[in-house]
This record gives C-alpha cells, sequence and structure tokens, in this order.
C-alpha cells in the first residue's frame, strides 16, 4: 500500500488489474490470510484455543477503540452493520409519534428497520439535491419528537461526504434527537473525528480491508443506557448462567449488548490484522496518497461525455465518485474486459480509490472510459 514495493508485496492479487470497487469489497492484505491461517490453528486446540480467540478479540476492540477515538469498553463487534442498526432500533423502542430521519443518499442496512410495518414511528426523509444533503433540509425535519437522525458520514450511493461538525450543530439546536453514524464509507480510508456521536457503526468488508461477518460498534459510555439492546443470548448478558437465569435476562449496557451470542472468530481475527495493518500504515497517509487520485479522476470525468452524479468539489468527497451514461453498462463491460474494476448498478457506475490505487490506474481507467464512450467505439 502507498507504494508499488508495499503494494506488490501485500496485494500480489492486484498484479494486472486496475481495481477500483473497494467501496463494494476491500482487497485485503496477505496479514489478513495469515490471520485465518492462525485461527485455524487456535481452532485446532478445542477449549484451549478459547484463550487466544480472546485475545484477537480483545486486540481488535482496542483497534477498533482508537479509530473510534473511544475506550476498548465502548466498542464492540457484531455480525454484520444490517445487524447493529437492527439492534440499535430495538434498543431505542420506539413508540407511535416518534420520528426518525434518515437520507436519501444512505445504505438500506441503517434505515429499512424504520419501514417495516411493524415499527410505529414516522420515517422523515432528508433528501439530496443535486447530489448533496443541505443543512437547511434537515433543519426543516427535525422537532421535539426527533427521537433519532441516521446518517452516513460518506454516501454509499455516490461519496457524498456531509459537513460532520455542522450537521452535528444542527441537531443538537433543533432537537434532542440521538445521532447514528454509519462510517463504513469512511473507516480506513479518510481521518475521523467523531466527538459527539452518539452511536457509531461500520461493516468490515470494504475500505478496512477485512473479511465479511462483522459490524463494528461504538457507543460512549454516557450514552449506553440510550443504546443498550434489549435482546436475548448470552455473550450480551449481565449473568446469562446464573441461579435467575429462568427469571430474568438482563443486557450489559451500550456497545457490549450488540454481540449476543458467540463471536464470529475468524471475523475477529481478520478485522484484528486488517486494522493493524490500515492503523501501522496510516490513515493520515492513506488520505494524503489517495487526494491526488481523486482529484486527477473527478478532473477527468468532468471532461468526459458522463453524468457526475457525485459532488463537484474533491473537498465534498472521500474515496467515491459516481456517475451515469446512457450506455454504461456496455462501458462497464468494456472496462472490465481490460482488467478495469469499477462497480455498475442499473446504469450507475462507481469508482472508489484506496491506498492501494496508483495514479496509472487512474489515467487506464479514464483513458479506456473516454474510448467505450467515444462515438467512434464499435467493440472491444
Amino acid at each position: 500500500m502507498l507504494d508499488l514495493q508495499t503494494r506488490n508485496q501485500d496485494f500480489p492479487s492486484l498484479q494486472g488489474r486496475t481495481y477500483l470497487n473497494t467501496a463494494a469489497e476491500g482487497i485485503p492484505p496477505l496479514q489478513v490470510k495469515a490471520a485465518f491461517d492462525q485461527y485455524f490453528e487456535d481452532k485446532l486446540l478445542g477449549m484451549d484455543g478459547r484463550k487466544l480467540h480472546e485475545a484477537q478479540w480483545d486486540a481488535a476492540k482496542s483497534l477498533i477503540a482508537g479509530m473510534y477515538g473511544l475506550s476498548s469498553d465502548e466498542v464492540s463487534i457484531c455480525s454484520c452493520s444490517s445487524e447493529a442498526f437492527n439492534l440499535a432500533y430495538q434498543a431505542l423502542q420506539l413508540k407511535e409519534g416518534d420520528e426518525v430521519i434518515i437520507s436519501d443518499l444512505d445504505f438500506p442496512a441503517s434505515y429499512t428497520f424504520g419501514l417495516q410495518q411493524s415499527c410505529p414511528a414516522t420515517v422523515k426523509i432528508w433528501e439530496a439535491r443535486d447530489w448533496e444533503l443541505r443543512l437547511e433540509d434537515l433543519q426543516s425535519l427535525l422537532s421535539d419528537k426527533t427521537r433519532m437522525v441516521s446518517i452516513s458520514l460518506v454516501s454509499f450511493f455516490n461519496g457524498f461526504m456531509i459537513p460532520l461538525k455542522e450537521v452535528i450543530q444542527t441537531i443538537r439546536q433543533h432537537s434532542s434527537a440521538l445521532i447514528a453514524l454509519d462510517v463504513t464509507q469512511a473507516l480506513g480510508r479518510i481521518p475521523l473525528d467523531l466527538e459527539d456521536i452518539d452511536l457509531v457503526i461500520s461493516s468490515t468488508h470494504k475500505w478496512i480491508l477485512a473479511s465479511h461477518g462483522g459490524g463494528l460498534v461504538g457507543v460512549p459510555s454516557k450514552k449506553a443506557s440510550d443504546w443498550t439492546v434489549p435482546a436475548g443470548g448470552w455473550f450480551n448478558l449481565k449473568d446469562a448462567f446464573g441461579d435467575q437465569r429462568f427469571e430474568k435476562a438482563e443486557s450489559l449496557p451500550g456497545a457490549a449488548s450488540f454481540t449476543v451470542g458467540m463471536p464470529n472468530y475468524p471475523a475477529v481475527y481478520a478485522i484484528r490484522a486488517a486494522l493493524q495493518y490500515i492503523t501501522e500504515t496510516g490513515v493520515e497517509k492513506i488520505e494524503k496518497a489517495t487526494a491526488p487520485l481523486v482529484e486527477a479522476c473527478l478532473a477527468g470525468l468532468k471532461e468526459s461525455s458522463v453524468e457526475l452524479i457525485s459532488p463537484q468539489q474533491t473537498e465534498d468527497l472521500a474515496g467515491i465518485i459516481a456517475f451515469r451514461h446512457p450506455e454504461a453498462e456496455r462501458i462497464y463491460k468494456h472496462l472490465h474486459s481490460k482488467e478495469i474494476h469499477p462497480m455498475y448498478h442499473a446504469g450507475r457506475i462507481r469508482v472508489a480509490l484506496h491506498g492501494y490505487n496508483t495514479m496509472d490506474d487512474v489515467e487506464l481507467f479514464l483513458k479506456e472510459l473516454h474510448h467505450a464512450s467515444s462515438k467512434s467505439f464499435v467493440g472491444n
């Protein structure tokens, strides 16, 4: 990562291809493979391996805490971000008359619980204008009925990065709502300042370069009572095997209540290894190395025939740029045939640039995009 030597060493699978789809699936470094191998060796020990599993759990939590700006006691790991958000909604115990604000640039995992018929709350949508979310539109939705504002720091759809401090200030001034922040498209890619956030959630198979099977949860201790999940289980309970286990179940407070059963230890090993890799590389260095790539890619797309559906300024972006074209599917197929791998969905092509990408990747992508979108293009 960050230079050709370490890229070839740590990411040998990237040789010969231009991978621009980290926002969907990150490419793990070989250190993650080693972590999986270590899990298998530890699992062969049977019950004696449990202490080794627990050591990886503690190490992973410490790394998560460092990236979230919290203590290890304020973070935990569940199976995925979808589970984390479902449990968060359960913790709120919403009632009729309560309101929840979501964004139309957000991924379904963070808001669809509120749209189920069984949820009595009213969901209000913070709608984007010109592919950006505006503070005045958020303000108009807030009231004394707002229980939660659920928002992504960086949009999966088009890469728009909210002005977080201003968003927090707007919410605090006009409501007493809790703020739930999805950092899936930011964690491991840009430096984070999560002060005054009530709940932080991230998946693990994208920018932090770990595996599937993890949801990283952060709850500041002062908000633990708001986010204590009344779920069944055992790992999340204060005394799952005590004398009163058939009379009552009481959840651990805050983040600990989000891990309801046996941790997914294979994923935990991978998360520990990936976060250690990202931490040792340095998120600030990743951002510094990739910022020129984002700038060059955005500039090239502005000069092309595509319709940008991302912000026009790099300061409003992290690592994602999205665009449309009448022949987007054909363009995508051409790019794929050239071992260039962005994401395609329903007429939208999304480019995601991480620390293992290079300026050569950007230039090749723009060259083949221009070729595929030109009027003279007739096929591969």
